[in-house]
């Protein structure tokens, strides 16, 4: 598989859209939840908080997608990316220290969120190149 610099995820509990960046390119992957399309609302005096369950298996592909991505930015409209996050954190650490951001963002075309992945990453690997040159001044390299 080649080597991805940059990915951007936009989920929400039924589809995930995938897209690595690399040298001007974008690679899309979309994927999709086992889990049936359900509205779950919370009414007063009902036992469970309203909120779909977590698909485990569905954020377990989605970490398998990001493997090779070197800065990852994770988007969604509701806490679907949030739980993408949370599991990162808790199976795969190493790509947790890889999240960039989590945002929230509705519903974009595919166009949107490529530009939006491509001016969030000049943004952040400018703020990371200052700081490493700040940290090797800092060590008088």
């Amino acid at each position: 598989m080649t080597e991805h610099h940059h990915t951007i995820v936009w989920l929400d509990h039924q589809q995930a859209k995938i897209f690595h960046l690399r040298a001007g390119e974008a690679q899309q992957t979309k994927l999709q939840s086992d889990h049936p399309h359900e509205h779950i609302h919370h009414k007063a005096n009902s036992v469970g908080s309203g909120h779909a369950a977590v698909d485990h298996a569905f954020l377990e592909r989605l970490a398998q997608s990001l493997g090779n991505s070197q800065a990852i930015l994770i988007t969604g409209p509701a806490n679907a990316k949030d739980q993408l996050a949370a599991h990162l954190r808790e199976r795969h650490p190493q790509l947790a220290a890889r999240i960039s951001a989590v945002e929230t963002v509705d519903h974009p075309s595919d166009g949107q969120l490529v530009a939006l992945a491509r001016k969030f990453f000049k943004a952040d690997d400018r703020m990371h190149f200052q700081s490493s040159r700040q940290a090797d001044r800092e060590a008088g390299r």
